[in-house]
């Protein structure tokens, strides 16, 4: 049986530019989702290589954290992100990374405003992620994000900046639950519009991943954003 399902609804943009991925390496799998920063054929093709790229250095390494901090790392040594006057043109993502192994509990990493969540057998609903945006730095505009893939800060630089590190992680005890990953096209109109997300997460991993995305977009208004869920059933065995 299927144990994860994603659904992506492209809203009122001109290009769906949120991507997910999913890889498998010596029983760690890694689930990913990234959602781009603009919109368009430059930022979508990226942010599908990159999500694509996540997925399999976190398997590899059966962390989250780690294969996340070896992406970053190695986007932002590229030449032209290191160059004043060609970085910004460059295309980034905001991205979220969950890694299960054998025998290790659920590490969860993200740069940016990207969440992860967990639905336990208990019926409690946990948000396990922090928003890297000028909302929490700032009190802020949340639309601005404070931390992505693609940036060149480290962590110190960025800490400096804004209080928080480039990269944060969490790490949580295992148990038969229900992983929620959703870009913010997907969370925000539901929380504005004072709705639970776990009252989505329902049926199949397939129908629950369709629930947040159709009624994040029903609950949008005329400027919907990008909506993408991915849940997973994780199994302790």
């Amino acid at each position: 049986m299927r144990t994860h399902g994603t659904y992506q609804l492209i809203g009122s943009r001109s290009h769906q530019c949120d991507a997910t991925a999913t890889y498998t390496h010596n029983g760690a799998r890694a689930y990913v989702l990234c959602d781009g920063i603009g919109s368009s054929d430059a930022v979508r093709d990226w942010t599908r290589t990159a999500a694509r790229r996540l997925a399999r250095a976190a398997a590899h390494r059966a962390d989250a954290e780690a294969g996340l901090r070896t992406v970053y790392e190695a986007y932002a040594a590229e030449p032209d992100r290191q160059d004043e006057f060609t970085r910004w043109d460059l295309p980034a993502a905001c991205a979220v990374v969950a890694v299960t192994a054998p025998g290790k509990p659920l590490t969860v990493a993200w740069c940016g405003d990207t969440r992860a969540y967990i639905l336990t057998p208990r019926g409690t609903f946990h948000r396990l992620t922090d928003d890297h945006n000028l909302r929490r730095v700032y009190q802020g505009n949340r639309n601005r994000v404070t931390s992505y893939l693609g940036a060149t800060e480290s962590d110190e630089e960025r800490k400096a900046q804004v209080g928080h590190p480039a990269i944060e992680s969490v790490t949580r005890g295992m148990e038969n639950s229900r992983l929620l990953l959703a870009s913010d096209g997907a969370y925000e109109p539901l929380e504005d519009s004072n709705r639970s997300l776990a009252h989505y997460l329902t049926g199949s991993a397939r129908h629950a991943a369709r629930n947040v995305a159709a009624f994040a977009i029903g609950h949008a208004g005329p400027h919907a954003d990008n909506a993408t869920a991915l849940v997973a059933d994780l199994r302790t065995t």
